[in-house]
C-alpha cells in the first residue's frame, strides 16, 4: 500500500502567531495603578522568560520604567476575562496604530476584565487572584528586535511563582500536574484550550528536578 505524503506550498502569513499560552502582564503605572495587559508572545528557559512586546505599549514603557512585572497564566476557563481586556490600552492619548485598530483607553483593567488584584510579595505590581499561575519578575535586560525598533524583547528572572493547589501535584511543592493545568492559548487571534495529553512523552522520563536552575532560584529564595 502506498503512502500519501502531504506536499508544502509557499505563503505569505501576514502573523506567525502559531500558538503559545496567553500571559496576563501586571505592571504600574506612573501614578501607582496597576496595569493589565494580555500577551502571547512568551516563552520560558529555566526561571526566565522572554516577553516580545511593541515598545510603544504601556506594558513596556512600564517595564523600562520600573524594571518590574508579574506574568500571571490564565486557565481556559477565563477565555471570557481575557477576551474583555481586547481592544483596551493604558495608554493615554492611544497610539495611532492602535487608535487605527480600533483600542480605547481604559484606565481600570482589572475592573474592566472582572478580576482581582492580590499583592505581591517581592515587587509592586499585584498578582491576578484568579489565574491558576502567577510568576513575579523582575527585568534583566532588553533588546530590540527588528529594523524599525518597534519590538522590545524583555528578558525577565522570575522570583517567585504561585499556584493554585488543584493544578499542583498532590503532595509535591516542586511540580505542576500537567494534566490539571489547562492554560488559555491563543493561535492566530482565537483563543482555544488544551486537549487531552495525546500521546506519551519519552522525554517526560528524565526527572523535572535535573533543569532546575540553581543560580536564578537561589536568588529567588532571597528576594
Amino acid at each position: 500500500m502506498s503512502t500519501v505524503v502531504a506536499t508544502h506550498t509557499a505563503i505569505e502569513p501576514n502573523i506567525l502567531y502559531f500558538g503559545t499560552p496567553v500571559v496576563l502582564i501586571s505592571s504600574s503605572n506612573e501614578d501607582g495603578t496597576p496595569n493589565l495587559a494580555p500577551m502571547s508572545s512568551a516563552f520560558w528557559l529555566g526561571w526566565r522568560a522572554v516577553l516580545g512586546l511593541g515598545v510603544r505599549a504601556k506594558t513596556a514603557q512600564n517595564l523600562l520604567r520600573t524594571g518590574e512585572c508579574v506574568l500571571n497564566l490564565p486557565s481556559d476557563a477565563l477565555a471570557a476575562a481575557v477576551d474583555r481586556l481586547a481592544l483596551t490600552t493604558g495608554s493615554d492619548p492611544v497610539p495611532a496604530r492602535k487608535e487605527q485598530r480600533g483600542y480605547r483607553f481604559v484606565p481600570d483593567k482589572f475592573g474592566r476584565a472582572g478580576l482581582t488584584p492580590v499583592a505581591s510579595e517581592t515587587v509592586t505590581p499585584p498578582r491576578v487572584a484568579e489565574c491558576p499561575v502567577a510568576m513575579e519578575a523582575v527585568v534583566e535586560r532588553h533588546h530590540p528586535v527588528g529594523d524599525d525598533g518597534g519590538v522590545v524583547a524583555f528578558e525577565v528572572r522570575v522570583q517567585r511563582v504561585w499556584v493554585h493547589d488543584e493544578i499542583r501535584l498532590a503532595g509535591t511543592d516542586d511540580h505542576v500536574d500537567p494534566d490539571a493545568w489547562r492554560p488559555l492559548i491563543m493561535s492566530f487571534q482565537k483563543l482555544y484550550g488544551l486537549t487531552p495529553q495525546v500521546h506519551h512523552s519519552t522525554l517526560a522520563r528524565i526527572p523535572e528536578r535535573l533543569y532546575r536552575p540553581d543560580g536564578d532560584l537561589e536568588r529567588a529564595r532571597t528576594a
